[in-house]
């Protein structure tokens, strides 16, 4: 190993002396060590390695091995040296505005991450089932709105088979499913919020209208209005099948405003989520808690294997917690 000689300055500056100049493969970007690069900037700037030195809190032999260092990797010589200090090369002053500029991204990155951190800024990405994204989502997101105006929501609806491969693949951060459709996605990322019993909607004029609970097996001769949906209706026929009957689904549309239009129009009866109860308020329909077997589902969040460290995603879980124990465990004694 060569070692450099080095010689005092009437300053009483150790300076190395210069090494020759050899000819190197190429400079590789990942050896371009901020530290050093600071160094360089603090010797350019003040003229000295001593001065240097007490700005950055090192010691003068300490920034002598880095300018040597940053030296070795470039293969040129940053600073001329003399008895006044030291000025830099034409290689130096080439070399000046590109350190400059890489520490100042470095300071914006580092900045913009701290801003992550803090919840200043960044971007959240949600998933949920429409009816959770009648009452639960919204009073979630307002709550973290309110409480990190920096950070952006971006909210994607979807069925749980839409939105789990969504999750899986680093598109959703947050995904809401429920029990009634089987999550595929391990069990540490699945976070219950709430019991949300399912309620029956039936036509304002219905026999059973005037009750406050239903028994389920007194709706077996009624059409049943479900979505076109495989999993909907296995769901809907076990549910059906656990009260003695086999439903009877003629009409299959999936939008809830045109369920509960064919229920106001007496054309069947449907099962509707007590979270999203009071969004589908409407003449013509009364929504009536279920006596026998009073069907439920349970609402989880999936939090992405990628954002379970996240700020934003964690921050905002707290708040689905929050949204849900407000709202409860409804439709026991809910009647509309």
């Amino acid at each position: 190993m060569t070692v450099r000689k080095a010689r005092r300055v009437p300053s009483g500056e150790i300076i190395p002396e210069p090494r020759p100049g050899r000819i190197l493969p190429g400079v590789r970007a990942e050896a371009l060590d901020p530290v050093l690069l600071r160094t360089f900037v603090a010797v350019a700037d003040l003229g000295s390695f001593t001065a240097a030195a007490a700005a950055e809190g090192y010691t003068q032999s300490a920034v002598s091995r880095q300018i040597a260092a940053l030296e070795d990797v470039c293969g040129v010589e940053l600073f001329a040296r003399g008895a006044r200090g030291v000025r830099p090369t034409p290689a130096a002053e080439h070399l000046l505005p590109h350190a400059r500029g890489l520490l100042d991204r470095l300071a914006d990155t580092a900045r913009a991450l701290e801003g992550l951190r803090r919840l200043d800024t960044g971007t959240l990405r949600v998933g949920a089932f429409p009816t959770a994204n009648a009452a639960l989502v919204p009073r979630a997101l307002a709550l973290f709105r309110t409480r990190h105006p920096g950070v952006r929501p971006v909210l994607r609806e979807g069925t749980t088979e839409r939105l789990l491969p969504m999750l899986e693949a680093g598109d959703l951060d947050i995904a809401l499913v429920s029990t009634h459709k089987v999550p595929s996605i391990d069990a540490d990322g699945l976070v219950p919020l709430l019991d949300d019993a399912l309620l029956v909607a039936l036509p304002a004029g219905h026999r059973l209208a005037a009750r406050e609970r239903v028994p389920l097996a007194d709706l077996a001769d009624e059409p049943w209005i479900v979505a076109d949906d495989p999993n909907a209706i296995a769901a809907l026929r076990a549910r059906c099948e656990a009260a003695g009957f086999d439903p009877r689904t003629p009409l299959r549309v999936a939008e809830w405003i045109s369920k509960l239009g064919l229920v106001a129009e007496g054309f069947g009866v449907t099962l509707v989520p007590a979270l999203a109860a009071a969004a589908m308020a409407r003449d013509g329909v009364v929504l009536r808690a279920v006596t026998s077997g009073r069907p439920r589902r349970t609402v989880y969040a999936a939090v992405g294997r990628h954002a379970r460290r996240s700020p934003p995603a964690t921050a905002f879980l707290a708040m689905l917690r929050e949204a849900a124990a407000g709202l409860g465990e409804r439709g026991d004694d809910l009647h509309l």
